[in-house]
């Protein structure tokens, strides 16, 4: 029979911001990254041959709480407060769930279709109107899905103040945040993490 754990895992996180990226960065290269013979497609079209898979890395409870700890860093880091958190699912909603948790937010996901039935409304969790918004995402190459969850929290009446995401492969997701107005900082792009951008393999 399973046992429950009752261990907290914001008891054991690293002390300063820095300590905890440091340890998040060596989470992600040893339980997230790996090395294919053959480039992948990724869901953003393009190929790779470095698969990085956030939910697999991040699927122990205590990483998890590491990393949204980590984003709460970053908001801290920036002046930059939120009152909700949350992104196109399904990268999005592992963070959405654990910055709340950690960071006392509300929080949402944006579906990719609308439900079809009762409110038939896209987002779901918490009312975006008038708040102010934490963006999030798993892994991203070209930000497309986050961009595409900010126009449904703008047509639902809020406002993204913060785009980040645990790794961003390429520098395109800088360039379209900015075009859109977003500030954007990634936990960890793939220079961070010694990786070659999609793209240029």
């Amino acid at each position: 029979m399973a046992t429950v754990s009752s261990v907290n895992p914001l008891a054991s996180l690293p002390d300063t911001p820095a300590d905890r990226r440091s340890a998040l960065r060596a989470v992600l290269l040893t339980k997230g990254v790996t090395e294919l013979a053959e480039p992948v497609e990724l869901s953003s079209g393009a190929m790779s041959r470095y698969f990085i898979d956030g939910k697999k890395a991040l699927c122990a409870g205590a990483d998890l709480a590491l990393a949204c700890t980590c984003m709460m860093d970053l908001m801290a880091e920036q002046s930059i407060i939120a009152d909700a958190v949350g992104g196109l699912t399904l990268g999005a909603d592992q963070f959405a769930h654990g910055v709340a948790i950690v960071g006392g937010l509300e929080w949402f996901v944006v579906r990719k279709q609308a439900k079809g039935r009762g409110t038939n409304r896209f987002i779901e969790g918490a009312d975006v109107n008038d708040k102010r918004v934490l963006l999030v995402d798993d892994v991203i190459s070209t930000g497309a899905s986050s961009l595409v969850a900010n126009e449904r929290i703008q047509a639902e009446g809020g406002a993204s103040v913060l785009a980040t995401t645990l790794v961003a492969r390429s520098d395109e997701p800088a360039e379209r945040f900015a075009a859109a107005g977003i500030p954007f900082a990634p936990l960890f792009t793939y220079k961070d993490l010694g990786l070659p951008a999609v793209g240029t393999e």
